[in-house]
């Protein structure tokens, strides 16, 4: 039998604890509950998390540190944010710093829940991707192992953010291709809200001082004016 995917549940309002608690298990997943920051932050480096559920302000460590830490990890964790600071900046610092979708109180708990589903399915699929593909691709002196999750430009290590690796193997398996703000954001965050394309920009500026030798004139991803990115065939612009 296949064992229960593990939530870990990080809320301090002990009755939307209690609700996504019972919703979540009554969806056959492994849910535990910590109330402060500090005592999620604890279960979330003891691993094996297959979805982090998180509050924003909570005693102790807040939400915001907790998302930085998880994704400092190698294991790559998807994370959503509950949180009530509702504005379009916290949504789109939650998303910045690392969370895959962000949900303001008050909320849907079945929508939750499908949201939850639906980042379950989408790390599935990139993990039989990788699989599928196997080995690594190289590419003007970039390598990358899908499967090590690891990059490294002509033999040296790149220090690259989950959601930066993703971006380059996304780009780097298809040169030449032209893609949107939008097409990258349904393709490798996994939505398509307007309003955060910017989140975009911001991950293919720090991308780029990892993968440029002149950030300011890059060679492998390029801007295309008025349509969006591409990964230069061959890997550099000629």
């Amino acid at each position: 039998m296949t064992a229960p995917r593990r939530i870990l549940l990080v809320e301090d309002d002990a009755h939307i604890a209690d609700l996504l608690t019972l919703h979540l298990r009554d969806e056959g997943l492994e849910v535990v509950h910590c109330a402060r920051g500090d005592d999620g932050l604890a279960q979330l480096e003891r691993g094996g998390w297959d979805a982090l559920v998180l509050d924003i302000m909570l005693p102790g460590v807040d939400g915001l540190e907790i998302c930085r830490r998880a994704r400092a990890m190698t294991r790559y964790t998807p994370i959503i944010i509950i949180s009530a600071r509702s504005s379009e900046v916290h949504r789109i610092l939650g998303l910045e710093i690392g969370a895959d979708d962000y949900l303001a109180k008050p909320f849907s708990v079945l929508e939750l829940v499908a949201r939850l589903r639906a980042l379950l399915r989408r790390v599935d699929a990139l993990a039989q991707n990788a699989r599928l593909d196997a080995g690594s691709l190289a590419i003007a002196g970039l390598e990358i192992d899908p499967i090590a999750r690891e990059a490294r430009l002509d033999g040296a290590a790149l220090e690259l953010t989950p959601r930066e690796f993703d971006l380059l193997y996304f780009f780097a398996r298809q040169p030449g291709k032209v893609f949107s703000r939008m097409d990258l954001l349904n393709a490798v965050w996994g939505y398509q809200h307007e309003g955060y394309e910017h989140t975009v920009n911001t991950h293919i500026n720090r991308l780029r001082a990892k993968v440029e030798a002149d950030p300011a004139n890059p060679k492998r991803i390029l801007t295309v004016w008025g349509r969006g990115y591409k990964f230069a065939e061959g890997g550099a612009a000629t």
